[in-house]
């Protein structure tokens, strides 16, 4: 029987639970009102590239951060920058004053929070769980995370979308405060400890960091691996809402229903992913995933469906979540709680970095060719993709089979 993860994880889970509503609101908000602005491809990806854009700049520096703070204070002053910038947005909508400048300013403004937020959060949880908790810990914060994002937020932001085009934005705001009420009452420090010495600058740690990252083999090409897959991936995020409402032809309350067919699948992928990694292995349960992901995906460019698109979509997210949850916890287990902060932002600048270039790639290829052939392309590579992983994960088979066996941390390999 598994042990109790503790009152701390459930304090976080339940910040986290706010925090990804507040998210999966907005997630539809925003493109649909880009969308009311424009039909342009280009124009419509540059909001997705705008909201990932900051990984690229700040996730570095937002590591090194984490690493010196209180982590869940960082995580709720970032929770109400959030607040603050779609407060904003939701007055130029009443107002009448909202433009692309403006959306992909708050877009760029919220993606900057979310950099501390984000590695905040992920530096916490092996500070209220233990290394053998962690894929169920993962496993229950990710589950959390989509079912609020897909089966609650998605619809919801759609309904007030079609209601009143600030409700949703307004909502999202109350959303990240209460998220930044609920961490703050977790009880205790969580600042990380750090090596006794001579206080060091940010440029410093960052480079700290890098550098232990680029010198660990395996996490290295795990880095790289995943950084080619969020890209290929992100070619169809950017024009997602064009694909529903232009393709699909689904309707703006479609488009939710579609991104809760999502979070059916992630929410089955997030509570099966540590069970099944049990049963047939990590690397089998990696790289099952990734083959899903990139297969659906591929057969979406294949129908005008939305019924069927709707289900390839729960299907492939499914498999995304194998991986989300696996490699974060393989992360966490071999990563140095103090260092975890700024390897991750390193690890992060590649893979979420990589976004902002994926979207506006993908809008050009769908203003070229079509948004179908989109989805085409990214499945394809994201094939190729699952065969080097295997490849990766094959030669480091041992490290990844004693990841989590010791207490102490492991050294570079």
């Amino acid at each position: 029987m598994s042990s109790p993860l503790g009152s701390a994880f459930w304090r976080l889970w339940s910040s986290s639970a706010a925090s990804n509503l507040a998210d999966g609101v907005n997630r539809v908000a925003l493109p649909l009102l880009a969308a009311t602005l424009t039909r342009d491809p280009v124009a419509v990806a540059g909001l997705t590239a705008l909201a990932f854009l900051p990984w690229l700049l700040f996730a570095l520096p937002a590591g090194a951060f984490v690493d010196r703070t209180d982590r869940k204070r960082a995580m709720a002053v970032a929770n109400v920058v959030r607040a603050i910038a779609l407060t904003a947005l939701a007055a130029t909508v009443l107002t009448g004053t909202v433009s692309l400048v403006v959306l992909y300013a708050v877009a760029f403004a919220v993606g900057v929070a979310e950099t501390v937020y984000d590695s905040a959060a992920r530096a916490m949880l092996p500070q209220v769980v233990r290394r053998d908790q962690l894929d169920r810990g993962n496993g229950l914060l990710t589950t959390a995370e989509e079912a609020s994002q897909g089966f609650i937020g998605a619809p919801l932001g759609s309904v007030l979308f079609v209601l009143a085009a600030a409700a949703p934005l307004l909502t999202t705001a109350g959303g990240f405060l209460l998220a930044a009420v609920l961490v703050v009452g977790i009880a205790g420090s969580h600042r990380p400890a750090r090596a006794a010495g001579p206080r060091t600058t940010i440029r410093r740690d960052v480079a700290e960091g890098v550098s232990w990252l680029w010198r660990h083999r395996f996490l290295r090409g795990l880095t790289l691996v995943s950084a080619s897959t969020a890209l290929t991936s992100a070619m169809t995020t950017g024009v997602f809402v064009l694909y529903a409402l232009d393709t699909l032809e689904i309707g703006e309350a479609g488009f939710g229903l579609l991104l809760t067919a999502s979070a059916a699948g992630a929410v089955v992928g997030g509570l099966t992913a540590a069970p099944l990694a049990r049963r047939i292995g990590r690397t089998a349960t990696l790289v099952a995933g990734c083959v899903l992901a990139a297969l659906t995906l591929g057969g979406m460019a294949f129908t005008e469906n939305g019924v069927v698109a709707g289900v390839l979509f729960a299907a492939g997210t499914a498999g995304v979540l194998f991986w989300n949850v696996l490699t974060m916890s393989l992360r966490q287990a071999l990563i140095p709680e103090a260092l975890f902060g700024r390897v991750q932002g390193g690890y992060r600048t590649l893979v979420w970095g990589g976004i902002p270039l994926g979207a506006l790639a993908g809008g050009l290829l769908a203003d070229a060719t079509s948004v179908p052939t989109v989805f085409a392309v990214s499945g394809a590579v994201q094939l190729v993709l699952a065969g080097v992983l295997w490849w990766l994960l094959a030669a480091h088979r041992e490290l990844v089979a004693n990841a989590f066996a010791a207490d102490e941390e492991p050294a570079p390999a």
